[in-house]
């Protein structure tokens, strides 16, 4: 669940973040945007990638070649080395990827080292465990402000921060600079939830609820659907 929320995260901070600063590290040689042609495959390696060379820092290993990834990924060291070879990172011969490298160019990468505000819509058992989960903004996403409609929800404080009423978005988004807006509605409420954000400014879009919403081109959206998780688990696990 967290390389899946990592992964999900990178993608929009991929999509909103245009620019990144330059890596003092010689080995790295980090391109100034992203590169849109980066297959989806590799940008849901990546964050494999870093927790695993994370761990094996922890251990205090300096060094790690492309096979030992590959074997521990199960695929082929080719593959490693393509995927690895976006965010600039070069391997050296007979002695392989230095893991201090390949994390720093992971992390800006995928720009877990860039803070993006965003709002949450919805504040109900979902919404709360986001507001109280400290990797989102680990990982680059600090949830700012929070929303709701109903009365008993509003003015209560959740995670340090006070749910507004959803009227005051408009008034404390022009205080609160925030281009992600999160949607944990009821299934009902995201359509028109989105519409409201597409109106009021929003350039993102992290989607938790099954709907599928409507949004223009230009707007940025990564659903999120736990149920579609959960059917692929019941189901191997019936067949196990």
């Amino acid at each position: 669940m967290k390389i899946f929320l990592i992964y999900i995260l990178s993608g929009i901070q991929n999509n909103i973040i245009k620019t990144r600063r330059t890596m003092s590290e010689p080995q790295v040689e980090a391109p100034n945007f992203i590169n849109p042609s980066v297959p989806e495959p590799t940008l849901r390696r990546l964050p494999g990638y870093l927790c695993y060379f994370q761990s094996l820092q922890q251990n205090h290993l300096k060094y790690i070649s492309s096979s030992v990834i590959a074997h521990a990924f199960k695929i082929d060291p080719t593959l490693v080395t393509k995927d690895l070879s976006y965010t600039g990172v070069k391997g050296r011969t007979k002695v392989g990827y230095s893991l201090e490298t390949l994390i720093e160019a992971i992390v800006q990468f995928l720009k877990f080292n860039q803070q993006e505000n965003a709002f949450l819509f919805g504040v109900g058992n979902l919404g709360k465990a986001l507001l109280q989960y400290d990797g989102l903004r680990q990982h680059g996403i600090k949830i700012v402000a929070c929303f709701d409609i109903h009365p008993k929800v509003i003015n209560t404080t959740v995670a340090g921060l006070k749910v507004y009423p959803l009227q005051e978005f408009r008034d404390l988004s022009r205080k609160i600079p925030a281009r992600l807006g999160v949607i944990t509605t009821p299934d009902n409420k995201a359509q028109e939830t989105a519409d409201l954000l597409v109106a009021w400014g929003m350039k993102a879009i992290w989607n938790f609820t099954p709907q599928s919403i409507k949004v223009p081109e230009k707007i940025v959206v990564v659903n999120t659907n736990i149920y579609a998780d959960l059917a692929v688990i019941l189901h191997r696990l019936k067949q196990s």
